[in-house]
């Protein structure tokens, strides 16, 4: 499954809708400004929520935390001995851990389990500016989910670029 993904040319708190490759809305990324976190709902086209994400307001080091029907489903955050910068590690509730890793800013990276791509995210098949895909490569993939990790990655990579 490809999904397009027009990055969100204001910054934070701008809306965004990913489409599939025929060009239908299938989710939208509801960013809420003018929050103290930054926080953001993964909705369908009908407008329901599917998933929440928002930053944990204390933790060590940047958290986001993503929940559905109101429980905690994953938590995504930087590797912490990773020689790679862009390198983050989602531990799901049950245990199940998932590597994002390449150039997130970017947007050239890939998500994986246990070694094996789950989706690949990239602006090298498109020709569109400001244009990404996510092409979810294993069909037992949760599309939510894999969105829901691409938005926390891109989300804490710039807010490491923005620190530095």
């Amino acid at each position: 499954m490809k999904l397009l993904v027009r990055d969100r040319l204001l910054g934070f708190g701008e809306d965004y809708w990913i489409e599939d490759e025929r060009g239908d809305k299938i989710f939208l990324v509801d960013g809420k400004a003018m929050r103290l976190r930054d926080t953001f709902q993964l909705k369908d086209r009908r407008g329901r929520t599917l998933i929440d994400i928002h930053q944990k307001m204390f933790a060590l080091r940047d958290t986001m935390v993503i929940e559905r029907d109101g429980e905690p489903l994953a938590t995504l955050r930087r590797k912490r001995l990773s020689l790679l910068r862009n390198h983050y590690r989602v531990t799901l509730v049950e245990g199940t851990e998932l590597d994002v890793s390449g150039k997130i800013l970017d947007r050239e990276f890939v998500i994986e389990y246990d070694g094996e791509v789950l989706a690949v995210v990239s602006r090298r098949w498109l020709r569109l500016r400001e244009t990404y895909g996510v092409d979810i490569v294993r069909e037992d993939a949760d599309p939510a989910l894999i969105i829901a990790v691409t938005v926390c990655a891109i989300n804490l990579a710039e807010k490491e670029r923005d620190n530095d």
